[in-house]
């Protein structure tokens, strides 16, 4: 039985059109996937992300309990400060990304995938042999994300916090449209100014209805998952499930930059050196079609006539119109402007290695 985020009655009255994802009913479309990825890469745009699951770590031993799950240094986090990372599994794949907040010095929240949830916190809890505070919050916890070049006037409106001032990956807590204890991230899934709005269920039409009234004037819209996607993809950001996944190493994927190797052991670190002192036998690359095609998740990658990969995400750009997509190729055709071949219909259309983002930002 799939769950409803506590906006679930706002998007059905406004016509979205609602499937099961990650557990919960969600709006994947309100008006059409272009029209609202336009709408964040040119205005502002909102979406509800409340099924994404959030943990506080507490107490003295709250740093070394993520320092052991995590593979960045969330030693360099100060209060306000928010960190990208990996949780790696025994095996040296990828359990889930996450963030990091560091609200105090003995406070922190992990907001995690929601499909992930339950796996996440019992993986949590099981490395908790130094007896960290755990409480998840995801069920009294709702979260919107406002996004696009006008976030910034919008959110504003409804706050003395000096959201303006805040540098990506920082946050401030405060109030927030009237409301006490409300956190705002500048974290995001667009690739455009986002705003991440942390607080109560209970307060979530009054939020919903507050942005939109200040939005107004900006021609503010509300958004589905499918222009989610689409926005995620032109700045090749990767999606759990798809993209990385149990079996994948962060070094395989584009993630050695938040895998600090130096900062002492963690689950699985020694594993990981040994991936990084051999070389991983894939990465993780972007693409582009070179010919008219469009790559779908799973389309087999070919190259010499012989099958090596698979895309883990495609679609068209809506910004460029070319298609565009992710995949795990052999590390000898990793290099930007190789050729490979997307797998279509049985038809062998190519495609050429290319950096991310897909487009300029």
């Amino acid at each position: 039985m799939t769950r409803k985020t506590a906006l679930y009655d706002v998007h059905a009255a406004l016509g979205a059109k609602l499937i099961p994802f990650a557990g919960f009913d969600m709006p994947v479309r309100y008006t059409g996937d272009k029209q609202e990825h336009m709408c964040i890469r040119e205005k502002v745009g909102v979406f509800d992300v409340s099924h994404m699951g959030e943990f506080i770590i507490r107490g003295p031993k709250a740093l070394e309990l993520i320092q052991k799950v995590t593979t960045n240094d969330a030693s360099k986090l100060i209060d306000g400060r928010a960190q990208y990372s990996c949780m790696p599994n025994p095996e040296g794949g990828i359990v889930d990304d996450l963030i990091v907040y560091r609200i105090a010095e003995q406070e922190y929240m992990m907001v995690v995938n929601a499909s992930n949830i339950d796996k996440d916190w019992n993986w949590v809890k099981s490395n908790n042999t130094m007896g960290a505070e755990m409480i998840n919050i995801s069920d009294q916890t709702s979260l919107l994300a406002v996004s696009g070049p006008l976030a910034d006037a919008t959110v504003s409106k409804l706050t003395d916090l000096p959201v303006s001032d805040l540098k990506t990956y920082w946050f401030a807590k405060g109030k927030f449209n009237g409301i006490d204890n409300v956190l705002i991230a500048t974290t995001g899934y667009t690739g455009e100014r986002t705003y991440e709005i942390f607080f109560r269920n209970e307060d979530a039409v009054s939020m919903w209805n507050a942005i939109f009234e200040a939005g107004k004037e900006f021609g503010i819209e509300p958004c589905g998952l499918g222009a989610r996607d689409t926005l995620r993809l032109e700045m090749g950001y990767m999606l759990y499930g798809n993209d990385i996944d149990d079996t994948t190493s962060p070094l395989e994927a584009p993630l050695a930059w938040i895998t600090k190797l130096g900062k002492g052991p963690f689950n699985a670190s020694e594993i990981i050196k040994g991936v990084k002192e051999n070389g991983p036998k894939r990465k993780l690359v972007g693409f582009e079609m070179v010919e008219r095609g469009i790559p779908r998740h799973d389309y087999e990658i070919a190259h010499g006539g012989k099958i090596v990969g698979k895309v883990t995400s495609g679609s068209i750009s809506p910004i460029t119109g070319i298609g565009i997509g992710l995949g795990y190729v052999p590390t000898e055709l990793s290099a930007e402007g190789s050729l490979i071949d997307i797998m279509i219909r049985d038809k062998a259309i190519q495609a050429k290695v290319v950096k991310t983002p897909f487009i300029e930002k």
